[in-house]
């Protein structure tokens, strides 16, 4: 399959890939309130007919591209997401645990976010 169509929501906090103008799959996430900010992945969804596409380990490697171009660590809170990091560690460098314990902590504190 080709590369999916990805878009950032921010305001959503969505990254979604779409095909043929239909979201296959998405990022939940949110902007870290803290100095450094850090984008920090919650969840990763690809509807269940899209499974098996790659649309998932594309979602992941455009939001490390995302922060990586905006500055930015991501902490992957997200399993699938952090599992990526690991298997590509030279695409997802670690965010230092300061931001995670953070970025958990923000997560906690606000249950719309996940």
């Amino acid at each position: 399959m080709a590369d999916p169509d990805i878009r950032d929501n921010r305001p959503a906090g969505l990254l979604e890939a779409y095909e043929d103008g239909q979201v296959t799959g998405r990022i939940v996430y949110f902007t870290l309130d803290a100095t450094p900010a850090a984008l920090v992945a919650v969840h990763t969804v690809v509807e269940p007919e899209h499974e098996g596409k790659g649309i998932a380990g594309a979602l992941v490697r455009e939001f490390y591209a995302m922060a990586a171009r905006e500055g930015v660590p991501v902490v992957p809170l997200c399993p699938y997401a952090a599992e990526w990091a690991l298997r590509h560690p030279d695409a997802a460098p670690a965010a230092p645990a300061e931001l995670v314990r953070a970025a958990q902590e923000q997560l906690k504190a606000d249950p719309r976010l996940w």
